[in-house]
């Protein structure tokens, strides 16, 4: 079968038929076999699979009825869902997926902090062991609609109080607690640590390491601790197994992503902190718009603010609101996803009002990112609008507020790549081709710099609009040769 994992194919293989479901999707992607080909071998670079080597023959033999072996299921699922704005299931492409375990594949995970600690550990350990051996993610599948969010809702679920789930101590467990206060904040400011990276540097840079924190940190969850501690552990848990999910979603690895951000949300309810339970879910609604499902992704936002609702800073509503904007502009309600901006807008002019100091986590959300993610609302309003220049108005003088404010700021270069692109497909929007290619040029820069494929794959999108839309103009054909040349399709680290 050569290098590319096998066809997993039977003896029977001249009863096969062609594969009708994968065909139409293949068709109306508009790919040629060669193209689909190199997108395989890509994403098989990036989970680490080097043992893959596509070409248009072997599409061919899947297209007439070849079952591949895994994790190219699971890669063409990706490919697709990515193509076309929501998930493309195994199944919708005829394709057979692996057996999973429940505890390895799935959402609806058990509410205790036993399971979750052990959850923890076993997938961060098999995402650093499988990880070297080339099949990242190979055993995942993403989920979806009710798969999804009935079991998040059970994060609002009461769990058993302290005196319940602490047994009586005994002379052996009253001093058996090791971590001292500075180690715990040793292991607070690591994981501060590692946000800055990721924001400075993108996901690719440092996710092996935040899933190696995550895995110390689950040993010393195993191990009996005061209350006080078992709690600040989950919290840092938290933390750390969200950064891994964002970081994982930052370099495109979106199953490997979701799993940690369940495991995260888990892991909240366990340390008693509702709002970053809500931060990530936060972060799953993010991906669900990635991934085409603004339904999806309005349900968790709903989610987070009503289990947040009396704890939350105005810092982490403000964000939440801006999320719920961008759930209704991608569901194509103007009238809601403004009501829903103006509320972000309104709630951070009150930041400065809070007492408290806002957690780590969350101290991103500057007013950057609140003109970001509201310019990006009016953007993606004028797409689902079909291309309306009304909404692309609203959309450039916030966006550029957002790129002069990320500009001065050397500790977000992703931000501040994004919001470029966002600024350049703006201008494509007004039609207004030569701004965008000086932008996204621009975007170019920053992105060498920063490992984040979710940066290059924008900007690949955006140049691709260009050309479908100007390319005979010289500056998109300049354009085009540059990101050739500047942002070859190379692998990512993971």
């Amino acid at each position: 079968m050569g290098g590319n994992g096998g066809s997993g194919t039977t003896a029977a293989s001249t009863d096969k038929r062609p594969n009708e479901l994968l065909g139409s999707w293949f068709v109306r992607s508009g790919w040629s076999k060669g193209e689909l080909a190199r997108q395989v071998n890509r994403r098989a670079r990036q989970l680490g699979a080097n043992h893959i080597s596509t070409d248009t023959s072997r599409v061919r033999r899947w297209l007439d009825g070849e079952n591949p072996r895994e994790p190219i299921p699971r890669i063409l699922s990706e490919l697709f869902s990515e193509r076309f704005g929501c998930v493309v299931s195994v199944e919708d492409l005829g394709l057979r997926a692996a057996r999973q375990a429940p505890s390895v594949s799935g959402v609806d995970l058990p509410w205790t902090a036993p399971q979750t600690v052990a959850l923890l550990s076993e997938f961060s350990r098999s995402d650093i062991m499988l990880a070297r051996r080339g099949f990242l993610g190979a055993s995942l599948a993403l989920s979806a609609g009710p798969s999804l969010i009935e079991p998040m809702q059970r994060w609002l679920v009461p769990g058993p109080s302290a005196l319940q789930q602490e047994p009586e101590p005994t002379a052996a467990s009253r001093h058996v607690g090791r971590l001292s206060r500075p180690e715990l904040e040793l292991l607070e400011s690591t994981t501060a640590m590692f946000r800055k990276w990721d924001a400075q540097c993108g996901g690719g840079l440092r996710r092996k390491a935040v899933v190696g924190q995550l895995h110390e940190v689950t040993d010393l969850l195993q191990e009996p601790q005061p209350d006080a501690t078992n709690r600040k552990l989950f919290k840092v848990a938290a933390e750390l197994a969200e950064l891994a999910g964002w970081m994982s979603y930052d370099v495109g690895l979106q199953p490997t992503a979701q799993k940690y951000f369940v495991l995260a949300l888990h892991a909240a309810k366990e340390a008693g902190d509702k709002p970053l339970g809500s931060y990530v879910l936060s972060s799953m609604s993010r991906q669900m718009i990635h991934l085409g499902r603004p339904d999806d992704a309005l349900e968790l936002i709903h989610l987070a603010q009503y289990g947040s609702r009396d704890c939350a800073s105005p810092r982490t509503q403000s964000m939440l609101y801006a999320m719920e904007a961008r759930a209704y502009a991608n569901m194509g309600q103007p009238g809601k996803c403004k009501r829903a901006v103006r509320m972000a807008e309104d709630t951070f002019a009150d930041v400065h009002d809070w007492d408290d100091p806002d957690p780590d986590w969350i101290r991103f959300f500057s007013e950057a990112e609140l003109y970001g993610e509201n310019s990006h609302s009016y953007r993606d309003l004028a797409y689902v609008a079909g291309r309306s220049p009304a909404y692309a108005s609203l959309a450039e003088p916030v966006m550029q507020r957002a790129v002069d404010l990320f500009a001065k700021d050397d500790e977000h270069q992703r931000s501040y790549a994004l919001n470029l692109i966002g600024m350049a497909t703006v201008h494509l929007l007004q039609r207004e081709p030569e701004q965008s290619a000086v932008l996204a040029t621009e975007a170019m820069t920053i992105a060498k710099k920063v490992r984040s494929e979710r940066v290059n794959t924008r900007i690949r999108k955006t140049v691709d609009t260009a050309v479908r839309d100007f390319g005979e103009l010289a500056e998109v054909v300049d354009l085009t040769d540059r990101l050739a040349i500047e942002l070859p399709e190379t692998a990512e680290a993971v």
